[in-house]
């Protein structure tokens, strides 16, 4: 039976059952303490944990994740993979224990002509926490499950919780025999190789305490409604219904491996070093694919950081296999074609997903051959300090520059006969996702404690939002904290994070930031509001300071945005639609929103494209939007499922995350976008869109920013007065400007040149005296000088190789020249053949050098360069250098 069957029958057994099929979110999770889903039940965390009421009381979904903690372990053993699909059915206050379990029963064991996956009943195997007398029972007694095939395992293997205060309970795991071939028998208990877990049945019936580990924390006691959480691993159930050994020779992966071998030449199942890149390949880029596909751009941090990490790595292991070209294109269109099916649209993005991809791979290869150079300089450093571990800053460095996953920096150093500080490097790793977690977690909740916000949100529910139509309205107050910390009031002066009843203030999201404004007590005190955000959903949390007066829960206000500042927003985000459309239109679909950011009066744009856009596409795209603003197109909001919005062609962002109604903005003929911002009404009150440029912000993603309305009219007035006051310093009219200036920067370079060339015969006329100062040292040609300050690096260098040339290459020759540039010392220090067959290396001579005059340097033991803070030093810097040739000679 195929992964996409498998999929279909899931879905299809428990819709028919009153389940509610919810299709699978994007990986990229809502969730500031998750880069990506890593469970099935993520996205109904916030049904759980009591944060939102559940729409339904029954749901089902399949869902993708990924899981990256175990990368390194990816192919080298058969059970390690990122990305897996969770199939899943969840019942909140709606059917319990015995309703879990006769449903998974029933559809495992169902005839495969009957809908269901046909398993032999007698091959599976049960387990359920030591504790659980019930669901034994209605294993043993409801469903017939002979006694000895249910084990009783504890509290680590059959207990689940978040991890964190908050529901818990039980869970009860189903396996199934593959039979003696996977070792011995005894039940999972014994051998989890051979008793493979497929299907796990949680149940949500008790709350937790604070406590560390997987077993080691309180049960407060039940909780006042039940719910059931399940998890089928479809590639594992894959596994067994395809017949083969692991979930590599699976439908869905194998293909990938076969790919990889066409064009490897190297078959699967020949080697183990071979079949273990293989499987890497594989996993890797279907995860890529799949990451793509949900929006997900390479990068230095965060997920992006991930995406980039496994396409490289996929990437090396090709190389590793024998590939030399690029091969990204033929594995990516491998995934698309298989996952397809599953996916849909995977095969409508196929296009965006191939262009990120072979961007990302072209600037791997790229800089493979960057950072060997940075690594093969490290790897010199450290031996010539008489090290044996290569620096975990310069493995990060490695890694945050040049993008080397540092398994990639650990195979390489260790050709070169060095280990690598990991911890070091993981410890920077770490800081450097904990500042990024943490900066995203303060920017919505300031430092608070998340129960303080759901608290407020189970009293008072939802807040309401007024302002698409509403820029002001009475109000209360039925939420305060002071300084992060709920409180019953607040005095003037004391910052504070206010929730109302309903607000016309809109909260930062979708790319739009926060509006400001005031919120008035009727008691006359004020509230000076900076940001508004969600930390929980539909909570809008007003932060700000005490302006007047005292502040208390419960009293009644007047909030009111500043309308001036929202009306340039509104124009801001407009202009971004239509920025988006008009790229689509010249780029074609691969040019998707990648992220963007509307303020009053300007905006940013981040859309996937491989390369930068012309100039005259950028002037084109400009045009088109302006022509919009002059048709004057009604844009309008309206509120629909999200199917509809779909079939209506209307443009969702990758990585938001949309319910089964969404808000539809269109102008127009023009556009049509899922969007939850404040807009115009009609495209006039814009007024003027200026494009003021594109640049890149990562592979394949680039940003344009812009000015609306009035702040592009004042760019314009100020660029109309640049070109006036041009026309009168060159004597031309405007477009006669180019030109002009054109010639006369190249009558300025050629100029340039001339002074130049004069310098550097100059310097070089030095040559001659220099050879006749040499001094013989030990049999060593020793040249030192001063040489006129304000000689640049190159000329210096130019002259210390000039002089070498002229000694006779049979007599050992070191030449060390220092000069002064803007205050600061500077030395070039070469030596011949000869002299480096004595021991004499420039490198080493440089260092001592630099050292002198306070600063530092290097090179190769031919040439070498340094510099330092003190000029007043280079007479001690010339005799430490006449000092370490005589030690050394």
């Amino acid at each position: 039976m195929e992964s996409a069957e498998i999929r279909r029958r899931w879905l299809s057994f428990f819709e028919e059952r009153g389940h509610t099929v919810v299709p699978s979110a994007s990986l990229i999770a809502d969730d500031p303490t998750l880069l990506l889903v890593p469970a099935g039940m993520v996205p109904f965390k916030p049904y759980f944990l009591g944060e939102v009421k559940p729409p339904f009381t029954r749901a089902s979904s399949v869902q993708k994740c990924v899981r990256t903690p175990d990368i390194e372990e990816v192919g080298k053993t058969t059970r390690h993979g990122t990305f897996f699909q969770m199939c899943g059915n969840f019942s909140f206050g709606d059917y319990f224990k015995e309703g879990a379990i006769k449903l998974a029963w029933e559809l495992l064991t169902t005839p495969v002509e009957h809908g269901g996956y046909g398993l032999e009943p007698e091959k599976l195997w049960i387990t359920v926490y030591l504790e659980d007398d019930e669901a034994e029972r209605i294993w043993r007694d409801v469903v017939g499950v002979p006694a000895e095939r249910i084990q009783r395992l504890g509290k680590k293997d059959n207990y689940w919780s978040m991890g964190v205060p908050g529901p818990c309970g039980p869970c009860s795991e189903i396996n199934y025999d593959r039979g003696p071939d996977f070792g011995v028998e005894g039940g999972p208990a014994v051998n989890d190789e051979r008793y493979v877990e497929i299907w796990n049945l949680v149940f949500m019936q008790y709350e937790r305490g604070e406590g560390s580990g997987k077993d080691d924390f309180p049960i407060l006691g039940e909780l006042p409604s039940k719910n059931i959480d399940t998890g089928l691993g479809l590639e594992r159930l894959a596994m067994i219904l395809q017949g083969v050994q692991n979930m590599y020779e699976t439908d869905t992966l194998k293909v990938v491996i076969d790919k990889a071998t066409e064009l490897t030449g190297v078959d699967y199942g020949k080697a183990h070093d071979s079949d273990v890149s293989l499987r890497v390949v594989a996993d890797h880029m279907r995860t890529s694919v799949m990451l793509i596909g949900d929006g997900v751009t390479p990068g230095n941090e965060g997920r992006g950081y991930v995406l980039r990490r496994i396409m490289r790595r996929a990437v090396r292991n090709m190389r590793l296999l024998g590939a030399t070209g690029p091969v990204v294109q033929d594995l990516v269109d491998t995934v698309i074609n298989t996952m397809g099916e599953q996916y849909p649209e995977l095969v409508t993005d196929r296009k965006r997903i191939e262009t990120v991809a072979l961007a990302e791979e072209a600037a791997f290869l790229k800089a493979l051959k960057g950072g060997t150079n940075i690594l093969d300089t490290a790897v010199t450093e450290t031996k010539a300090a008489g090290g044996t571990v290569l620096a975990g800053e310069k493995a990060f460095l490695l890694h945050d520059t040049w993008g080397f996953p540092i398994d990639l920096t650990l195979e390489m150093a260790a050709e070169q006969g060095l280990s690598v500080d990991e911890d070091g490097f993981r410890r920077l790793m770490k800081e450097q996702r904990d500042r990024a977690k943490a900066d995203a977690k303060a920017k919505k909740t300031g430092h608070a404690d998340m129960t303080a916000y759901r608290e407020i949100a189970d009293s008072n529910g939802a807040t309401q939002f007024v302002g698409y139509t509403n820029t002001e309205g009475e109000t209360t107050v039925v939420g305060l904290l002071v300084n992060g910390v709920p409180s019953p009031a607040a005095s003037e002066g004391d910052e504070v994070e206010v929730v109302l009843d309903r607000t016309p203030f809109y909260a930062e999201g979708g790319g739009q930031i926060a509006d400001q404004g005031r919120i008035k007590l009727h008691s006359g005190a004020v509230i000076e509001v900076r940001d508004v955000q969600q930390p929980v959903p539909g909570v809008s949390v007003h932060k700000g300071s005490v302006q007047v007066g005292e502040v208390t829960v419960g009293a009644t206000a007047y909030a009111a945005i500043d309308v001036k500042r929202r009306r340039a927003i509104a124009r801001a985000h407009s202009a971004t639609h239509l920025t988006h459309q008009a790229l689509r239109d010249a780029l074609g679909p691969t040019a998707a929103q990648a992220g963007s950011e509307n303020q009053p009066g300007r905006f940013r744009f981040d859309f996937g494209s491989p390369n930068a856009v012309p100039g005259q596409v950028l002037t084109d795209v400009e045009q088109k939007i302006n022509e919009v603003l002059s048709r004057e197109l009604e844009v309008h909001a309206e509120v629909m499922p999200i199917n509809e919005a779909k079939r209506q062609g209307a443009i969702a962002e990758f990585g938001e995350k949309y319910g089964e109604q969404v808000r539809v903005v269109t102008i127009g003929d023009f556009s049509k976008e899922l969007c939850g911002g404040t807009h115009v009404g009609n495209t006039a009150q814009l007024g003027l869109v200026k494009l003021l440029g594109e640049s890149s912000i990562g592979s394949g993603v680039r940003r344009i920013e812009a000015l609306v309305g009035v702040d592009a009219y004042n760019f314009l007035a100020r660029e109309h007065t640049v070109v006036a006051q041009l026309q009168e310093l060159v004597k031309g009219r405007p477009e006669e400007l180019p030109e002009k200036i054109s010639s006369m920067l190249g009558k300025l370079k050629d100029a340039e040149k001339e002074i130049e060339k004069f310098r550097a015969e100059k310097v070089l006329q030095a040559a001659a005296g220099l050879v006749d100062s040499a001094r013989d040292i030990r049999g060593v040609a020793l040249v030192t000088g001063q040489v006129p300050d304000g000689t640049g690096a190159d000329d210096l260098r130019k002259l210390v190789l000039d002089v070498r040339g002229r000694i006779s290459s049979d007599r050992p020759a070191v030449v060390a020249l220092f000069t002064t540039v803007n205050g600061k010392p500077l030395t070039v220090i070469a030596t011949n053949e000869a002299a480096r067959e004595r021991g004499l290396k420039a490198g080493e001579l440089v260092r001592t050098a630099a050292k002198t005059l306070g600063g530092g340097g290097g090179g190769k033991p031919d040439v070498a360069q340094g510099g330092g803070q003190n000029p007043e030093a280079v007479g001690e810097a010339i005799a430490a250098v006449e000092r370490l040739v005589v030690e050394t000679a």
